[in-house]
Formats: structure tokens, sequence, C-alpha cells
């Protein structure tokens, strides 16, 4: 395509839409026939913005009719939603068709996640150069008969809580970002938790105190953990945009998967909250080991029905989690 020649020829619309643009500002002054006009030109313009990226791509030209359209299309689709009805749609469909849409990548990694730290905790287990060469047999009987359990009531319990919640959401957001460095990052943050959780895993159970070790583990972990691991697949998938973009364009393909992997941090945030709290205020509580596993699995449960149910009602009706997905709809070229 003669890129200079097509913008000569449709350089009178753009002017002209954003012209139209400026004086919606106040749409009183303008006649029916400019609305009409107005519309008409936004659908257009848009169209020549597909054009131009998927044949010519210009970066200067891209950026500048990008933002015409941006504007246009707040003239003509009006004010955005209130803002209760925002987070219940990010609540109710998004997030969780965010996190739906991904469930493959998210299974795989949880499964794997497991077998590293099972297979870890048996070396130390059943491996006498692993059981004497990681950690000396002074901080075994230390982290057995007292820092495992003190870890966890050491502290005031709010403020246990808000570190917990700050340093398991700084590992799920790395887990998330390093994506973009193809994957390999995120993949090492996996292994590393995997990894830590099967070798203390291994020490306690070899000093006869799995039953505390699960006990304490399983409250707060069984969430924790599925949301840590739900991290780490998300990013797994935004790495492997790059390596495989399928039928979009690499830089297409990376885009979408980053505005979803921003859905999913965010609701993944909350659940971490959650976590927290359960780790902070029943993990170390009195109650029997039975109800404060149970509380463990009534999270588990709630948050993988929460996003069964309605992710795939709403993966059902088209929607993948893409905060971009509207503006990416008006950018399509059209007959």
């Amino acid at each position: 395509m003669d890129l200079d020649a097509y913008v000569g020829r449709h350089r009178g619309e753009w002017a002209r839409l954003e012209e139209l643009v400026r004086r919606a500002a106040r749409p009183r002054r303008m006649s029916e026939a400019e609305l009409d006009e107005l519309v008409e030109l936004y659908q257009k313009v848009a169209t020549h913005l597909s054009v131009i990226r998927s044949r010519g791509p210009d970066p200067v030209l891209v950026d500048r009719l990008a933002g015409t359209v941006t504007r246009a299309r707040s003239v003509v689709v009006g004010t955005r939603e209130p803002g209760w009805r925002v987070v219940g749609r990010y609540i109710a469909v998004t997030f969780p068709a965010a996190v739906y849409a991904r469930r493959g990548w998210v299974l795989a990694t949880c499964a794997a996640s497991l077998a590293v730290a099972v297979a870890f905790g048996l070396w130390v287990v059943h491996s006498p150069a692993a059981h004497s060469g990681l950690l000396p047999p002074s901080e075994v009987r230390q982290l057995c008969h007292s820092d495992f359990a003190r870890y966890y009531s050491e502290n005031p319990a709010s403020s246990f809580a808000a570190r917990v919640w700050t340093n398991n959401a700084w590992v799920a957001a790395s887990a998330i970002a390093f994506g973009a460095l193809l994957g390999l990052p995120t993949l090492a943050v996996l292994l590393l938790n995997s990894v830590n959780l099967g070798i203390v895993g291994g020490y306690m159970t070899s000093c006869g105190e799995s039953s505390q070790f699960f006990t304490l583990i399983l409250p707060h972990g069984m969430l924790e953990l599925a949301v840590v691991f739900t991290a780490g697949a998300v990013g797994l998938r935004l790495g492997w945009s790059i390596i495989d973009s399928g039928p979009r364009r690499r830089v297409e393909a990376l885009a979408a998967e980053g505005r979803a992997a921003v859905t999913i941090s965010l609701g993944l945030a909350v659940a971490l909250a959650v976590s927290g709290l359960i780790e902070a205020f029943v993990t170390p509580s009195s109650l029997p080991p039975g109800v404060r596993i149970g509380v463990g699995v009534f999270a588990l449960v709630m948050f993988v029905g929460y996003i069964r149910i309605y992710g795939r009602r709403a993966v059902a009706m088209g929607e993948s989690g893409d905060l971009g997905k509207e503006l990416s709809a008006d950018l399509a070229p059209t007959a």
C-alpha cells in the first residue's frame, strides 16, 4: 500500500473528525447532520487506523489517529458506566473469565509445582545426603521444635496479616510481570517456592512433625498456593505469547495477554488478602486442627467454584478478560 497516497486521500476526513470532536464538547450547538457525520467519520477513521496498522505501520501517524479515534469513541459511546457497575462487572465477568480462559495453564502449573514440592520433600526424607547437606542438624532441630510454629504466632495478628499479604502479593506480581521475559524468571519464582515448600515439609516429616506441618500450612496454604500458581500460569502464558503468538502479531498477542494479566493480578491480590487473614488469625489459633483445615478447604472451594461458575458463564458469552476488548473491536476493519 502507498502510505503517502492513502494519507493524502483521507487526511481531510481525519481533520474533519478532529474538528467535530472538539465541537462535541458542546453538543447542543451541533446540528443533527453534524452528529450523524461524527458517527460516520468515527467508524471510517477507526477502519483507516486498522488498515494503517496492518499494512503500513507508521508510529507517529498511528499514535495521532489512535488518539483521535479514542476521543471520538468517548463522544459517540457517551459517558462511562457508574463506578459501582464497573466494579460489579469486574467481579462477575472480567476477572473470572480471564482466569477461566487460562484454566489449562493454571492446572498444569499447579500440578507441576506440587509435583516438584513432593519430590523435594521425599528427597529430604529418604536421602541421608540431602538431609544432612541442606541444613546442619542444629538448624533442623530448631526448625522442627520451635521456629516453624513460632513463625505464625510471634507477631501481632494484624501486622502479620499485612506483612504476609505484602510478601505474597509481591511474589504473585513478580511471577506475572516476569512473564514478559519469555517466562523464564517466572519459572524460577515457581521453582523457588515449590523447592522451599518441599524441603521444609521434608525436614518436618523426618522429625516426626508432619502433623504439625500440615495443620499449620493447610489452613491458609491451600488458597495461597492456588493463587501463586495461578499467577505463575498467567506469567508463563504471557511469555509464551511472545514465542508463539498464533494468528496475531507478536505485539498484539503480548498486549492482549498483558491487559489480561493486569485484570488477573488485581483479583489475585484480593484473594491473597483473604489467605493472609486466615494465616494471621486462623492458622495459629487454638481452634481444633480439623476446624482450621476446614476453613482452608472452604476458602479454596469458594475461590475455585467462583472461577468455575462465573468464569465458564462469561467465557461462553464470548468474554476473555481482556480489558482492551471494546477498543480492539472498534479498530477492526469493516467492509
